[in-house]
């Protein structure tokens, strides 16, 4: 089975084929496409919303069976922010935001994020990475959807090389270190979007087993 992940967010196509691989799912991103659809807007009020419409729009577009996700950091002192937002959390304050590099990008929102809880008691800087995940038909039919979550608490000073995002921020108190500094293995094993992939993949695997009936 081939199914197209609507991202070209390299770290995202690594952690979703590290879980759907193992099961004979080949997965491909929108950068296997000669011509790809401008991307559809996503104005949901939730991850789930932006999700489903991904998914359903390059479903439809290029006429596949298609898997999207919408991701991103809830701090609960920020009442759940940035949220939706989290890729783009910074925009407001860099007029170039987006010619930016993707890494450049994320450094700003970091720095963003860290300023606005400067003055928060670190008792209460905790935050999840949450992820929603859809699947599509080429008909824009919605087969399935998932949702995952990680917990921790934001640190003060961004920790690790690994991971992407706001990794190097979310410390993981009975770990001892931030999301940035987990190997890719141990991070897919309990990660928000890892979570999320294997309730798919339980899905699908459910789905080929009735087929098989």
């Amino acid at each position: 089975m081939q199914l197209l992940l609507a991202t070209s967010n390299p770290h995202k196509i690594e952690e979703v084929q590290a879980i759907l691989v193992p099961l004979n799912i080949e997965v491909i991103s929108l950068d296997e496409y000669d011509v790809v659809p401008q991307e559809p807007v996503e104005d949901g009020e939730t991850f789930e919303a932006n999700a489903r419409i991904k998914a359903i729009y390059y479903a439809q577009q290029l006429g596949c069976t298609c898997i999207a996700d919408d991701s991103g950091l809830e701090v609960d002192a920020l009442g759940g922010a940035p949220g939706v937002h989290s890729g783009r959390f910074a925009s407001d304050e860099i007029d170039s935001f987006y010619g930016l590099q993707r890494t450049d990008r994320d450094a700003a929102n970091n720095r963003k994020l860290l300023r606005l809880l400067v003055s928060v008691p670190a008792a209460q800087k905790t935050a999840r990475f949450v992820c929603a995940l859809c699947l599509a038909d080429a008909d824009g039919n919605v087969l399935a959807e998932s949702r995952g979550t990680f917990e921790g608490v934001i640190t003060d000073t961004p920790t690790g090389d690994n991971g992407f995002g706001y990794d190097p921020l979310l410390c993981l108190p009975d770990m001892n270190c931030t999301s940035a500094q987990l190997t890719p293995q141990d991070k897919n094993a309990r990660s928000h979007r890892g979570n999320a992939a294997r309730q798919m993949a339980e899905h699908l695997r459910r789905s080929a087993s009735a087929d098989l009936h």
